[in-house]
Formats: C-alpha cells, sequence, structure tokens
C-alpha cells in the first residue's frame, strides 16, 4: 500500500513538472505585446530541452553515478550541464535571432543590457537546478523504497522458510510422541489401542491439511488440543488428574495451527509421576482482544532435573514461531513454583 501511495506521488510529481513547463513556456502570453514567432521557436525548443534534462537526470544519469556511488563524477557532471545550458540558452537566441526581431519591432525592448542578460542567466541556472534537483530528489527516493520493499520480501521470504523449517520439525516431534503412547498401549489395552489410532487419523487430518495454512480457526485448534488430551488420558492411571476448561462463548478467530501442543505436551512430560498423584490443568480464556493460555501441572523431583537439563525442541520452535507471527505481540512466562511444586505457563497474545 506504501509503494502503491509513492507511485501516486511520483505521477504527481511528473504530472506537475510537465505543467509546470509548458506554464512557463505559454507564460509570455500573457505580456502586454506581440512576440515575434523566432521568440516561440526559442521557448519551445529550451523547454524541450529542459524536459530533456530531467529525464535524463531522472532515468540516467542519477541512476548511473549515484546508484554506483560516483558521486564526485555526479556533481562535476551537474556543473558542466548547468554551463552548457546557459551557453545553449545564448546560442538558441542568437540563432533564433528573436532579440534582433523584438528590437525591430519594438523600439525600446525589455531586456537590451548587460544587466538584463545576467539576470536572464540567472534564471536559467535556477531553472536548471530546480529540474536537476527535483528529478535527482525522485530517482533516489525510487532506489531507497525500491530496495526497501525488495529487503521486506527478502525478509518475508526467510519467515515463511523458517515458519515451514519449524513446523516441519513440530509435526515429527508430535507424532514421535503419540506413537510412543499408542505403543505403550497395545500390550496392555488393545481395545484402547484401537481407540487410540482412531483419535489419531482425525489429528492426523488436522496435521496434514490445517499445518499447510498460515492459520486456521481457533475452534480446530482447541479440538486438536482435546483429541491429543483424550489420546493421552487413554494411558494414565486413576491418580492422575486431568482438567480442560474452554471459555464457554470464546469467539472463533484464526491462529498459527499446532502453536498450544508444545506446552501441553511439555505439561504431560514432565507433570506426571509414574509413582505420585499427578495433576494437569489447562484453561484457554478469551477477551475482546486477547487469547490466553494458561497450563498448570505438578512438578517433582525429577522433572525439575528433567527440566533444567531439557531443550524442548517443541517448546523453543513454538517461541521462534510466536516471534516471527506476533512480534510484539504476545506475552510468554514460565515459571516454577518450588513452594507448590507446580510448574505454571501462561501464554497470552493479541489478535490484531
Amino acid at each position: 500500500m506504501a509503494f502503491s501511495g509513492l507511485k501516486k506521488i511520483f505521477f504527481s510529481v511528473h504530472f506537475y513538472i510537465v505543467a509546470c513547463l509548458l506554464a512557463l513556456m505559454l507564460f509570455p502570453l500573457s505580456w502586454p505585446l506581440k512576440l515575434p514567432g523566432e521568440f516561440w521557436i526559442k521557448q519551445v525548443l529550451i523547454h524541450l530541452v529542459w524536459a530533456t534534462l530531467f529525464y535524463a537526470n531522472l532515468f540516467y544519469f542519477t541512476p548511473q553515478l549515484i546508484y554506483k556511488n560516483k558521486a564526485v563524477l555526479f556533481v562535476l557532471l551537474m556543473i558542466a550541464i548547468l554551463v552548457s545550458v546557459v551557453y545553449l540558452n545564448n546560442w538558441l537566441d542568437e540563432v533564433t535571432g528573436w532579440k534582433a526581431v523584438f528590437t525591430k519591432v519594438y523600439k525600446n525592448p525589455a531586456k537590451k543590457s548587460s544587466d538584463d542578460n545576467h539576470v536572464y542567466n540567472y534564471w536559467t541556472i535556477i531553472t536548471a537546478l530546480v529540474l536537476l534537483g527535483v528529478s535527482t530528489i525522485i530517482a533516489v527516493s525510487r532506489k531507497i523504497k525500491a530496495d526497501q520493499e525488495a529487503f521486506r520480501a527478502t525478509e518475508q521470504e526467510k519467515i515463511s522458510s523458517e515458519l515451514s523449517f519449524l513446523k516441519a520439525q513440530i509435526n515429527p516431534h508430535f507424532f514421535f510422541n503419540i506413537l510412543h503412547t499408542i505403543y505403550a498401549l497395545a500390550d496392555s489395552n488393545p481395545v484402547a489401542s484401537k481407540d487410540a489410532v482412531y483419535t489419531l487419523s482425525h489429528m492426523m487430518r488436522y496435521v496434514i491439511y490445517e499445518t499447510k495454512n498460515d492459520l486456521t480457526d481457533l475452534e480446530k485448534e482447541i479440538k486438536f488440543i482435546e483429541d491429543y488430551i483424550k489420546l493421552m488420558k487413554l494411558r494414565l492411571s486413576d491418580d492422575v488428574q486431568i482438567i480442560f476448561e474452554k471459555q464457554v462463548n470464546l469467539k472463533n478467530h484464526e491462529i498459527a495451527p499446532m502453536l498450544f501442543l508444545p506446552f501441553v505436551e511439555n505439561a504431560f512430560k514432565h507433570g506426571i509421576s509414574g509413582v505420585h498423584p499427578s495433576y494437569i490443568y489447562i484453561e484457554v480464556s478469551q477477551s475482546a482482544e486477547e487469547l490466553k493460555l494458561e497450563i498448570r501441572n505438578s512438578l517433582f523431583e525429577e522433572q525439575t532435573a528433567q527440566l533444567e537439563d531439557s531443550n524442548g525442541i517443541g517448546i523453543v520452535n513454538t517461541k521462534r514461531r510466536l516471534d516471527l507471527l506476533y512480534p510484539g505481540r504476545y506475552t510468554l512466562s514460565v515459571d516454577r513454583d518450588s513452594n507448590i511444586r507446580e510448574f505454571i505457563v501462561n501464554l497470552t497474545f493479541r489478535f490484531k
């Protein structure tokens, strides 16, 4: 949008430059006298020179010199152009002979002294400077804007590639955990393992089709988490309490797919003990502009050591995804309360 707006500005500048040149060329029509034809020949020629100078600098001199860091050569060229324009202007006066005709027609010509010629050359230089200055500014602005757009495109391509890489890492990590669960159920509870395979098929459909997109419905993401919890509960004992609460009136916003999963996986990995009562509490809530995920799970000494040594590829990748997808729009806190032996994760991000 910004680039389109700048194009409109450039077009407007071109329009006003042409309009100003035409106005300058035709301005003598307002004088209270009839000018000879030779004068108008000179007017047309000098203004064609102005237009040529403007666009030659815009499309050739500045790109060939300023863009290539040849500023000294550019300045020398501009000085040479200014001197040449003054001589060209005086030469056109002589070739067209309009001053001689003007003097013959009007006994008291408006410009005949050497002082008048100096003033005339002064305004010629001023006009050339304005045209060269404006064309240089436009050319440099276009270059800067083009470089910025190219940089943004490159950065966006890098971000897209990195996000694809991160999602590609998360998916095998997720399947590794799920298959490990099904494997554990295969001998001890064949019926439950069949149920697990059925649930997994639904989850795989989500992973295959939804993760190809940058965004998915919040409703689908929550359903995916519910299926994951259902699957994980198949192998848990009655000593483990799993609570999943979601706000009743959740609005169906769009979020990045599989954004919650690594935190939920982490809770199941580190929040369950094989010998002690355990719990995992997961809540998804929403305000007008924010979505919040809160996870609390029991923490034991052996899990504490694992947390300190673990690099959790899913958590690391998710943090990076959050940085790329919601820069400046999310807060993530990961705390450990040793007094009550609880691990707490709070993720909040704004939709816009």
